[in-house]
């Protein structure tokens, strides 16, 4: 919670899915802490919202690494 970590970066520190995580988060941990759940879908919304400014981000650092990789 504390640290609003991606569904991604929690798949790999658990070992699990994105689908896995993310269908707990979202349909498991409504029924057994709604309030939690509450918080958690805050988080994912947030998510949700800029990832397409970390997709931009990521691609542009692929081809920054690639063009100084052939220079």
């Amino acid at each position: 919670m504390e640290t609003k970590k991606t569904v991604r970066v929690i798949a790999k520190e658990f070992g699990v899915s994105k689908s896995t995580v993310h269908k707990d988060l979202t349909e498991r941990l409504p029924e057994i802490n709604p309030e939690l759940a509450n918080e958690v879908k805050e988080i994912l919304d947030y998510h949700k919202s800029i990832r397409h400014l970390r997709g931009g981000e990521a691609t542009k650092k692929k081809y920054k690494k690639e063009t100084e990789q052939t220079t």
